[in-house]
C-alpha cells in the first residue's frame, strides 16, 4: 500500500471546500478512508490546520474536526532529528523543509502538495492531489 503524507494546503482545500481544489485533493482523501493508501500528516501539521480551520469554522468545531482528522491519518512525528534534517536541507521554507523530512523519516512513498514547486529538491517523491489519485488507482 502507498504511504503519502499529506501537506497542509491538501487537508485545508477539503475542510475549507476551497475551490477549485477541494476535488481533487477529496480524492486523495477518500483513497485514505478507503483503505487504497496510508495518509499521514506531518505532527506540526496538525497544529496550523487546527489554527486555520478555528478562524473559518471556530474553535469547537475545528476541535471536532481535529479528533476526526486523528481517526483517518496517522502522524509523522516531527522531532529532533526531523529538525535538524529539515535544517540540513537549506530550503528557504523550513515548515516546508520539515514536512519533507517527516516524510523521509516515515518512510513515506510521496508527499502530497498542491505547490510541488514548493518541494522541488524533496528527498521524497512530490505529487498533486491529482497525480497521487492515478498513482494510487494504477495497476501495480
Amino acid at each position: 500500500m502507498k504511504r503519502l503524507l499529506l501537506d497542509v494546503n491538501v487537508v485545508l482545500d477539503v475542510l475549507l471546500d476551497r475551490r477549485p481544489f477541494a476535488d481533487a485533493s477529496a480524492a486523495v482523501w477518500a483513497a485514505v478512508e478507503q483503505g487504497r493508501a496510508e495518509g499521514l500528516l506531518a505532527a506540526h501539521a496538525v497544529t496550523t490546520i487546527h489554527y486555520l480551520n478555528a478562524r473559518a469554522v471556530g474553535g469547537r468545531m475545528a476541535g471536532d474536526t481535529t479528533d476526526a482528522l486523528l481517526g483517518v491519518f496517522d502522524v509523522a512525528p516531527v522531532d529532533g532529528v526531523v529538525l535538524r534534517a529539515a535544517l540540513g536541507l537549506g530550503w528557504k521554507d523550513f515548515e516546508d523543509a520539515v514536512t519533507a523530512a517527516a516524510a523521509r523519516r516515515a518512510k513515506c512513498d510521496a508527499l502530497v502538495t498542491r505547490n510541488p514547486k514548493d518541494f522541488s529538491k524533496s528527498p521524497v517523491r512530490v505529487l498533486t492531489p491529482a497525480e497521487a489519485t492515478a498513482w494510487i488507482t494504477a495497476t501495480p
